[in-house]
């Protein structure tokens, strides 16, 4: 006879060994390390910014293109803004532009992956074609060409990122559902008559979280990037809201001379979307997950 406990005592043991795996891959702590630093700097800017006040439109001509230095730790830029201040602000421009986009994408994509995945037949010849059609279009030259139509602003970056993100996610949940639909947990929840919704949400999904962890952790990078893309053009967040891109974009005017004020915020991109991205790849290793892009 089991004891009452065991369900619990099981799961609390699952997770153990997870935490162990994951804690002896150095990639993936890493990269865990540098995404709960981002975050945390973002969450508690207003009280680790030492310039909280050069965080809008401020100047101060006297301290123009200061070098880095113990009062400036990443110097200051063309208007005397302490640059610093701004990177650490516009890190939480960074992370809301892939939480939003992956949360629109992430749900789209997913219910499609699995209604053409388990229904088969028009359901999937539609879902999949629509798809394919939408994966041959870049994600950067949609969102180039949605961005410039639209008034640039958070908002319409989030937007032209996620008109076509969905499909990534359709693709690889499509792909793991076509494998399940025919397991034998699925058709003895067919032959107990559960329902269509039960099957998909209840029974399949479950066996897909591991996949899309993977997925959202190295999508995250990839957003970044992109919207970094966007502001670097002048298509995402206008001044004088902080943004990487746009920092970026502003500081390569005065390359090479005054080098840290587009050098510097450029590291902060790759930090991010490097954390991320180290963060994936461990995940693949610790669920064993194969085909995710």
């Amino acid at each position: 006879m089991n004891h009452p406990d065991a369900p619990q005592q099981q799961a609390l043991s699952n997770a153990w060994q997870n935490w162990w795996r994951f804690s002896r891959n150095p990639t993936a702590v890493i990269g865990a390390i540098i995404v709960i630093t981002s975050v945390a700097l973002a969450v508690f800017a207003p009280l680790i910014v030492p310039f909280p006040d050069h965080i809008g439109a401020f100047v101060d001509f006297r301290n123009r293109s200061q070098p880095p230095s113990a009062a400036h730790w990443f110097g200051t830029d063309n208007v005397g803004r302490d640059i610093f201040s701004r990177v650490i602000y516009a890190l939480r421009v960074s992370l809301i532009l892939p939480v939003v986009v992956l949360g629109i994408a992430i749900p789209v994509g997913v219910t499609l992956g699995l209604l053409a995945g388990y229904f088969g037949g028009w359901t999937e010849i539609v879902i999949m074609r629509i798809t394919d059609i939408a994966l041959a279009i870049p994600p950067l030259v949609m969102a180039l060409a949605v961005a410039a139509v639209l008034t640039p602003s958070l908002t319409n970056s989030m937007l032209a990122i996620a008109l076509l993100w969905w499909t990534w996610h359709t693709r690889l949940i499509y792909g793991i559902t076509r494998q399940l639909r025919s397991q034998e947990f699925v058709e003895a929840a067919e032959t107990l008559g559960a329902s269509k919704s039960h099957i998909l949400f209840r029974e399949i999904l479950p066996n897909c979280v591991s996949a899309i962890a993977v997925k959202t952790s190295l999508d995250a990078g990839f957003v970044i990037l992109i919207g970094a893309a966007l502001s670097f053009l002048g298509l995402g967040i206008q001044p004088p809201t902080p943004d990487l891109g746009t920092m970026v974009a502003s500081g390569a005017s005065f390359l090479p001379d005054f080098w840290w004020q587009s050098v510097l915020p450029g590291c902060a991109i790759l930090f991010v979307a490097l954390g991320f991205n180290l963060l994936g790849d461990g995940l693949r290793d610790l669920f064993d997950v194969e085909d995710v892009r």
